[in-house]
């Protein structure tokens, strides 16, 4: 068996900070404020105390500046954005005006003049006394069927209520009215289509505002599908614009750079320059966060010189204010400072925006924070939350109180700092609150969110607090999957975009309690990066690893590994730049290279020090060796993080060569609260008794693929080592393994929902076949032709999309096909098969971490389920498999593939 991989990516999610660009705040708020917001001037050298790579600073966010537009919108001279009341929209009213249209008693005037009256006060920030004008005269002109001036007087309520921060109920329903007038008269002209399709993207704008993503792809995509129905190219290239800013937020860079890319070549090809500043302007913003610092400068540079060309001045202070991030990054602090003063002037003397000026005022707290300017950062960063919540800007309210806490710990006030990190996570899972039960999103929101947890672990270990730490590690891993885990034990209903509360973290009592309930020791690692100065560049590296040991007994104990000498290393030969994903990619470099260095008896110093394997036991295993049991049948679950589940465990080395599979029985756990979870469902009775039957299935006839795209679809090669292994596994159940075209997708389905064992010998494939995000796939026969037509739906692949669907009765399903273990790595734990299956219901899951070799394979599987008829235990199973597989084959490559994740 072997790996067939087509354009898997692994992604390791950075962090992707997201704003949403508010509509410009009146003159007047900026001018009450703009003597209390401090200004940088130039550094003197004495002002910056360097930290060396040797010192590790608590993470800050950086918050680039990012416009969202509105469609149709119009924007006064001093920068309000609103929809124009064609014809007499520059009428002079006055109050006055109105009472005699309300003496003569005429509806249509008394509308349009509280229409006039609305907007006057609009433009002039006025927002709530915009709101009352616009509310009397939508009610007028409802009753009187004023069609026209109802649709404008809806999308300026909507607009007002956005600019006065409020984003969710408001300025949704509104927006929505708006649209559905538009789309209600049902006119098919290029004009009103276009108008719909205008009002669908302010509406997709409006659920993103209120952090309800789902729901403002949604909108998009409907815009995107009729932009390109009438074939409105500028449309079109907006549409895919504000799809990638969605997707941004979610974390998803890899969609974001696409729609956006997209968005570019189309504005250039239509030559419509203010799109393909935007489209620019995004682009740099995901490169900056994704630290492609080159890349970034080029595309804000580019925006800069459109915006300077349009005299566009809202773009030029944003591309400048940009550039000022690069630079900090870059470790040019004046350079920074500069750029952002020149993004400050331009916003102050004639924008008059508040939204620009505070959102730089954040950033250059970072610059006060690398100063050692703490009062002032703090200050900064005060002034910054505080008008974020003027704005009801979860995302950013989130980012000020992150790196509040930062400043606070760095200052030595332990207790604020943990105070404010927590209320930074408050803000931050409310978010995720509001995708209600959309996993793939809440998996690519919380790459965006790791930060907080990780910080205050820090800050919960340096107050002595172990055991605290240990709950907000917990709560900051697989969060999806265990809410999805918890609908699924409870079979609760959920609304799919509505906001809902988030399932509740374990606490320690509990986590004590699932360590009893397993007789198992639990060992959780959470890697906790640190922010470094390395050669006058901020850089973002792994600092110290935690690793908490829960015993059976209860007993708790947290170590400590310093991980800064992988990265920073003198001799090149054994520098690992990515810290422990370089080590863990060497480790598996050298076990498909059958490196001799890796066998059971390499014990001599000098292979010992090179060997990866032994690095790692160093790292992982001896720091805890002695909290570990001394039985080698007890039950030790490795609860890993991030690119520790591509460990391979049992194959780890001590100093005498001795593999951890020899000493311990081992079983992986995306989470503590996973593990519970799925205990529970294992506990929970069945809706049905006949679950007594076993699918084995082995070498199916193989369905086409594209392996590379643009080529015509080739058949996977057959295994015939698979069916030898299902056809000896089924004669120990004394059953018939599924062989060749009976191995069919339809049946193979239809099975796996009676049986209580499920094997699968075939090819693992990596691809993301459903295009949703969720890689893995397991290859099957394709079904019989119906009517000579073969069914596109039932072409064979099984893809981990699918299975996620399922509502699976068996107690084991074992994956005997290659890197079944891997997928996209991400703070939910490893996004693929095995994670499907988990969420399937399914308590106990055998997946591969590498392309299997046949004949080790075959013989490993059979002595598994022969240990397992003589015992239920599958983690002993799988070890004393291990062992006797060990003594015919000595390679880990061989008989080290398999790990079990769940219940032992």
């Amino acid at each position: 068996m072997f790996l067939i991989k087509i354009g898997f990516t692994l992604f390791l999610g950075l962090y992707l900070a997201l704003m949403w660009q508010q509509i410009i705040t009146a003159k007047s708020l900026v001018q009450a404020t703009h003597n209390q917001i401090p200004k940088l001037g130039k550094l003197a050298k004495n002002d910056f105390i360097p930290h060396t790579a040797q010192k590790a600073q608590i993470l800050t966010l950086y918050q680039p500046l990012q416009h969202l537009q509105w469609e149709g919108e119009r924007v006064s001279n001093t920068g309000i954005a609103y929809f124009s009341l064609d014809g007499f929209s520059n009428e002079s009213i006055s109050e006055s005006d109105l009472d005699v249209a309300r003496i003569n008693q005429d509806p249509y005037k008394i509308a349009k003049f509280l229409a006039i009256l609305g907007l006057s006060s609009h433009l002039q920030g006025e927002y709530e006394k915009a709101i009352n004008y616009y509310k009397e005269g939508l009610e007028i002109s409802k009753q009187n069927t004023y069609y026209e001036l109802e649709a404008i007087l809806l999308g300026n309520l909507g607009l007002a209520h956005v600019q006065q921060g409020d984003y969710y109920v408001e300025a949704i329903n509104y927006l929505n009215d708006y649209w559905q007038l538009i789309h209600d008269r049902k006119q098919n002209s290029n004009t009103a289509q276009s108008q719909e399709a205008k009002a669908l993207g302010n509406l997709g704008n409006a659920y993103y505002g209120a952090d309800l993503y789902a729901k403002a792809i949604a909108f998009h995509q409907k815009r995107l599908a009729l932009s390109r129905k009438i074939k409105d190219q500028a449309g079109k290239a907006k549409a895919l614009s504000d799809l990638g800013i969605v997707y941004q937020a979610l974390g998803d860079a890899k969609k974001a750079i696409d729609y956006q890319q997209q968005a570019l070549t189309l504005a250039q090809q239509i030559k419509e320059q203010s799109l393909e500043s935007f489209a620019l302007g995004n682009l740099g913003i995901i490169y900056q966060n994704q630290s492609n610092y080159t890349k970034a400068s080029d595309y804000h540079q580019q925006r800069l010189a459109i915006a300077r060309q349009l005299k566009d001045l809202r773009s030029e202070a944003e591309a400048l204010a940009n550039l000022g991030g690069v630079a900090y990054f870059q470790g040019d602090y004046n350079k920074a400072i500069a750029l952002y003063e020149q993004g400050w002037k331009i916003s102050w003397d004639t924008l008059h925006d508040a939204d620009i000026l505070y959102r730089i005022l954040g950033n250059q707290g970072l610059v006060y924070f690398q100063m050692g300017n703490l009062n002032k950062a703090l200050e900064s960063y005060g002034k910054y939350f505080q008008y974020a919540s003027s704005r009801n800007n979860h995302r950013e309210q989130g980012i000020a109180k992150i790196n509040a806490a930062a400043v606070r710990l760095q200052s030595g006030n332990l207790a604020g700092a943990a105070k404010t990190f927590k209320e930074a996570i408050e803000i931050w899972e409310s978010l995720r609150a509001r995708l209600g039960s959309n996993d793939g999103f809440k998996i690519s929101i919380f790459e965006t969110q790791n930060t907080p947890y990780s910080n205050l672990q820090t800050v919960l270990v340096a107050q002595n607090q172990p055991e605290a730490a240990l709950e907000v590690s917990e709560r900051g891993r697989a969060r999806a999957l265990a809410e999805l885990l918890s609908r699924r034990l409870w079979a609760v209903p959920i609304q799919k975009e509505a906001p809902t509360a988030t399932l509740a973290s374990v606490t320690i009592a509990e986590i004590k309690k699932v360590a009893q309930n397993h007789r198992a020791t639990l060992v959780e690692y959470s890697i906790v990066p640190g922010n470094f100065l390395v050669e006058g560049k901020l850089e973002t590296h792994e600092s110290e690893l935690l690793i908490w040991v829960v015993r059976p007994t209860g007993n708790i104990t947290l170590r400590r590994v310093d991980l800064k000498p992988l990265w920073q290393c003198q001799n090149p030969q054994f520098c690992y730049p990515k810290g422990l994903t370089d080590l863990v990619s060497k480790t598996r470099e050298l076990l498909n290279m059958r490196n001799r260095s890796l066998e059971r008896n390499s014990n001599t110093s000098s292979v010992i020090d090179e060997n990866p394997l032994h690095q790692l036991h160093q790292l992982l295993i001896q720091p805890i060796n002695d909290l570990l049991p001394q039985d080698a049948n007890a039950h030790v679950i490795f609860i890993p993080q991030r690119s520790l589940f591509l460990v391979p465990f049992a194959t780890l080395q001590d100093a005498t060569g001795k593999f951890l599979i020899e000493q311990h029985t081992i079983s992986i756990s995306p989470s503590i609260q996973v593990l519970d979870i799925t205990y529970k469902l294992r506990k929970k009775p069945r809706a049905s008794k006949n679950f007594n039957s076993n699918l084995i299935v082995g070498n199916p006839t193989m369905p086409k693929i594209v392996t590379q795209l643009g080529e015509s679809p080739e058949q996977l090669p057959p295994l015939p080592g698979a069916e030898q292994e299902a056809k000896a596994i089924a004669q120990l159940f004394q059953t018939k393994a599924l062989i060749g075209a009976n191995a069919n997708k339809s049946k193979v389905l239809q099975q796996m929902s009676n049986s209580t064992l499920v094997h699968l010998a075939t090819h693992g494939l990596l691809s993301d076949f459903s295009g949703l995000g969720v890689p893995g796939a397991i290859a099957l026969a394709p079904d019989p032709t119906v009517q000579g037509q073969t069914s596109t739906e039932e072409n064979g692949i099984l893809t981990a999309s699918e299975i996620i669907h399922l509502k699976l009765n068996a107690e084991l399903v074992v994956l005997s096909a290659c890197n079944t273990g891997r997928g996209k790595i991400t703070g939910d734990g490893v996004v693929g098969l095995s994670r499907a299956l988990v969420a399937a219901r399914v308590p106990s899951v055998v997946v591969s971490l590498w392309a299997l070799p046949d004949e080790p394979t075959a013989l490993l599987m059979t002595e598994f389920y022969r240990n397992m008829q003589h015992q239920t235990d599958k983690a002993v199973a799988l070890r004393q498999a291990m062992l006797t597989t060990m003594k015919h084959y000595s390679y880990p490559l061989d008989w080290a593939a398999f790990i079990l994740i769940g219940q032992p």
